[in-house]
């Protein structure tokens, strides 16, 4: 078993242990320029929610005009 070459699967993620520690700095760099901004986060969150609550309002007034 010792002369057969490794699976595809270990192939792959040996490549991807040496691509992460080769590009160590770099993605230091990355994850302090990519923080999320919570006040933004939170203002598209209540943005999106009143948008759904409106739509069930308008929804269900036009089901009641219906039933008159």
């Amino acid at each position: 078993m010792s002369d057969e070459q490794p699976n595809e699967i270990l192939q792959a993620a040996a490549a991807a242990k040496a691509h992460e520690e080769a590009g160590a700095p770099g993605a230091a760099a990355h994850q302090r320029k990519g923080r999320w901004q919570p006040g933004k986060t939170w203002l598209g969150v209540g943005i999106g929610s009143a948008a759904v609550a409106a739509a069930l309002l308008f929804a269900n007034s036009r089901k009641d005009e219906g039933k008159k």
